[in-house]
């Protein structure tokens, strides 16, 4: 995570700006930009860019690429929904950027890799919870914030072996040794972290999160 200038060659640069750029503009037309104008939503939104270009400041790593730090793509995801998250990550990424944390070139493929495949695994598993599990509010807690945060750090990490492994910029076996197994300990802090986040927001802010809904989960009406 966190991909540097020149690791990547052009082709595979080339091709995630290719996705990204119309991904982007999809994000921007989808973000309910109404329910973000109103004072708490805003700032409840400009505060986890924030909070989240310093915690993607802080990340662990030995070789170019192979950083380790935590993303926050669960709550984002179900406090704005995919599309503001996905735009929200871009701010966070652009201002880890300009901090010289990550290339410009490979500013797309950060954004599809970091942002895209985070909240896409999140949604997924979010969609599934609300079509196959009970409508309860320690349901939408458990699996989607602990559980569904974890899961999509752990698709980054595979993602980003497989993206390495393809573009033959580190061999496959040092990264399924030395990289992949170290996101299963990071797909843990960022459950629990991520977990007890929903849970206060749930709890104290319940505005602050757009999936969760009164009616749906406590029966009220």
């Amino acid at each position: 995570m966190n991909l540097p200038d020149g690791l990547l060659d052009s082709a595979w640069t080339l091709a995630a700006w290719a996705l990204f750029l119309p991904l982007a503009w999809h994000a921007l037309r989808r973000t309910d930009w109404r329910a973000l104008a109103g004072g708490a939503q805003c700032n409840a939104w400009l505060g986890a860019i924030v909070v989240l270009v310093l915690l993607w400041h802080l990340q662990a790593g030995v070789k170019p690429g192979l950083a380790l730090h935590l993303l926050g793509a669960g709550v984002m995801t179900l406090c704005f929904g995919w599309a503001a998250a996905f735009v929200g990550f871009c701010l966070v990424l652009l201002g880890v950027t300009l901090n010289g944390a990550a290339g410009w070139s490979a500013f797309a493929a950060n954004a599809l890799l970091m942002g895209g495949a985070s909240i896409a695994a999140s949604r997924l598993v979010q969609r599934a919870v609300e079509r196959f599990l009970p409508r309860h509010v320690f349901v939408y807690v458990f699996a989607n914030g602990f559980f569904g945060s974890a899961f999509s750090v752990m698709t980054v990490g595979l993602l980003a072996c497989l993206l390495f492994g393809l573009a033959g910029t580190y061999p496959v076996a040092y990264l399924l040794d030395e990289y992949l197994p170290y996101f299963l300990l990071l797909g843990f802090s960022e459950g629990w972290l991520s977990g007890m986040v929903i849970t206060l927001f749930v709890v104290y802010r319940p505005q602050w999160v757009a999936s969760f809904e009164d009616a749906r989960y406590l029966g009220r009406k």
